[in-house]
């Protein structure tokens, strides 16, 4: 079977003009942003030639969206998704600072763990809240004593807060256990905070570890967020959904329908075709994901065994450990400068949790995995 995550750095390169392969230059090995090199996926190739080819390139219908990845959900996770309680919008941190807005007080505090996705710390500064750190554990597991005192900060004055979750956890690629996260509600109900989930990475979990539970599914508070971008690679197809629990219908309600907005109609149209037909494509890719995280590891200890690295459970993320070499907070910019590597700098996922660390993209070829290893292990000192 014709791998889907393959090819040289060459063949990679040459066809594609995103970000990840035009921010560095040619001479830089990008394993950084989280796109995969990938073969696209034929039902999304077939919906969106179709569309065009048919001139079906209007503005989006709402709802649509909204049932396909129900039946997704469904059929993968066993969560029935209530489309009524739904909103679209362009993509997930579009959506949630949406959200934010809508369920903490102007100034109040919006809490988040980092390590932790990057964007979280713009998105929350741009909703003009106070944001309070409560660290994952060194393993990279929400820290429940850690949240209650943060919660308890948050909500000290009387204002409405909101605990931004990364589930699953990028970039440490944990998973939360349907335990943490029911332990997590009951700290969130006893102090009174709303918990917004980013779950883009769900239909990305690895064999062996915890599976994927929504947020949704341990409480009828809060918000999930969800779209086909990651795990299909759909980035250039804006298209997202925000889910209320029961008991967040009234907030949902109060987010102005403008922010849906920004669906794309050929957006909508790729992601309803990944969810319903590209199943099997994502078995696949996500066989050669499994491999190539082992791959990554064993690498690492044949080269730089200096490097720590826990075998993620979810994502195409990893998190390594340089601080034991020499390479200061920010290991990421030094190998960029020193081996032609490019990998996202740990710095900017937190700056205190995230020193010392870099985060590595392993969506792409074992060649390019093994290039990018030996590179680093060439100018390593």
């Amino acid at each position: 079977m014709e791998r889907i995550l393959g090819g040289s750095w060459d063949e990679q390169r040459q066809p594609r003009t995103s970000i990840k392969w035009s921010l560095w230059g040619p001479e830089v090995l990008p394993v950084w942003v989280a796109e995969m090199d990938a073969a696209p996926c034929p039902a999304v190739v077939e919906a969106v030639t179709s569309a065009v080819r048919r001139g079906d390139t209007g503005y989006a219908v709402e709802g649509r969206y909204a049932v396909a990845l129900a039946a997704y959900a469904r059929d993968t996770w066993g969560w029935e998704v209530d489309t009524a309680l739904t909103m679209g919008t362009a993509d997930v941190m579009i959506g949630i600072e949406a959200i934010l807005r809508q369920v903490t007080t102007p100034g109040g505090a919006i809490v988040v763990s980092p390590p932790t996705y990057d964007s979280f710390f713009g998105f929350v500064a741009t909703t003009g809240r106070r944001r309070l750190d409560a660290p994952l554990s060194p393993e990279g597991r929400l820290d429940l004593p850690v949240l209650d005192r943060a919660f308890g900060e948050a909500t000290a004055g009387g204002e409405r807060a909101a605990y931004l979750l990364c589930n699953p956890a990028n970039p440490v690629g944990t998973v939360p256990t349907p335990e943490e996260l029911s332990a997590l509600a009951a700290l969130a109900d006893e102090h009174g905070v709303t918990v917004v989930s980013d779950e883009i990475h769900a239909p990305i979990v690895h064999p062996g570890g915890a599976a994927f539970t929504s947020w949704l599914t341990v409480s009828d508070r809060g918000f999930s967020a969800l779209s086909a971008s990651k795990a299909w690679n759909l980035a250039g197809f804006k298209a997202a959904l925000v889910i209320a629990g029961a008991g967040s219908a009234d907030d949902l309600q109060g987010i102005h329908e403008v922010h849906t907005h920004g669906v794309g109609h050929i957006g909508a149209i790729a992601h309803m075709a990944a969810f319903a037909d590209g199943r099997d494509w994502l078995a696949q890719v996500k066989g050669e994901l499994d491999d190539n995280r082992h791959l990554l590891r064993r690498l690492l200890s044949e080269h730089l065994p200096q490097v720590r690295m826990r075998v993620p459970d979810a994502t195409y993320l990893a998190w390594l450990d340089f601080r034991t070499m020499d390479l200061g907070e920010d290991p990421a910019a030094v190998i960029r400068e020193r081996a032609k590597v490019a990998m996202s700098s740990g710095p900017n996922y937190g700056a205190e949790a995230g020193r010392g660390f870099a985060r590595f993209n392993f969506a792409t070829s074992p060649e390019i995995i093994t290039e990018a290893v030996e590179r680093m292990a060439d100018v390593a000192g």
